[in-house]
């Protein structure tokens, strides 16, 4: 019987692509997202390479339906050994128009400012992120207990070491994650499950393209400053993120790697801007 790597978010740029590379290395991959024929398009492309997928409806801030799903996959596939929790991002609600403040911000209301930022929003953005790691690591960690290799893999990001302006949430989100991840790990150690996180850098996402990019396609200012501060001058490519995938869920290679959040990033997080 294979492997099974569990993967929420799956339909997305990246976490589709770490689901393709965990079916090449023989996994079985069920994947969850909200938005089920995404997840069923990568899941086709997956099956038609002769690998063994499938896609399941999953909205990760509902733990029934997590529990749901869980007995679902475990019926379809067998029991998770690697769980990526690749399901989070960012919102509108809860983004500033300025990057710093600016006088007046208090008393506006035509454009978004730290002073009327929406409290949904804000609350949307954290919990898809730390509510959205921590229900599904509930529910699928009981399969890794007592069954040696298992992991857990957490996306952080570059928001977590030095936090993004205009975007509170989701940097004190993901700072949330890279300490749930170390959290996470100590506690489970004893189990033998070793639970760990990537930091991506800058990547051309579907979430992040219309602030990367004008619609004629060239860079936006804030581009150009993201650009800037990476010392290899350019956005990620997706499949530059495997290499940590493959290291971080690999026992033979990570067994005693347990706690760490590894950036992929460019240089972004090493540079100072001098």
């Amino acid at each position: 019987m294979k492997k099974v790597c569990v993967i929420t978010g799956a339909g997305g740029v990246l976490c589709s692509a770490f689901a393709k590379e965990m079916a090449a290395n023989g996994y079985a991959v069920a994947l969850l997202d909200l938005n089920e024929a995404a997840a069923k398009a990568v899941a086709d492309e997956i099956t038609a390479a002769g690998g063994t997928a499938k896609a399941y409806a999953t909205n990760v801030l509902d733990k029934a339906v997590l529990e749901s799903v869980h007995e679902q996959v475990l019926a379809d596939l067998g029991p998770c050994d690697v769980l990526i929790n690749g399901a989070g991002g960012n919102n509108p609600r809860a983004t500033t128009a300025h990057e710093t403040y600016e006088k007046g911000d208090e008393a506006r209301e035509d454009i978004a400012t730290f002073f009327n930022l929406d409290k949904s929003g804000f609350e949307f953005v954290f919990n898809l992120n730390i509510m959205g790691t921590l229900l599904p690591t509930q529910v699928f960690v009981k399969d890794m207990i007592g069954r040696e290799g298992c992991s857990i893999l957490n996306i952080s990001s570059m928001n977590a070491f030095t936090p993004l302006t205009k975007i509170p949430a989701y940097s004190a989100a993901k700072a949330g994650i890279s300490n749930f991840t170390q959290w996470l790990a100590v506690h489970f150690a004893p189990a033998g499950i070793r639970v760990n996180a990537m930091a991506p850098g800058f990547f051309a996402t579907n979430q992040n393209r219309a602030l990367l990019f004008n619609e004629d396609g060239s860079l936006t200012p804030r581009s150009g400053k993201i650009l800037a501060a990476t010392p290899m001058g350019r956005f990620g490519k997706p499949e530059e993120l495997l290499g940590t995938l493959n290291f971080l869920t690999n026992a033979e290679v990570s067994g005693f790697v347990t706690g760490v959040v590894i950036p992929v990033d460019g240089g972004f997080s090493a540079y100072s801007g001098v």
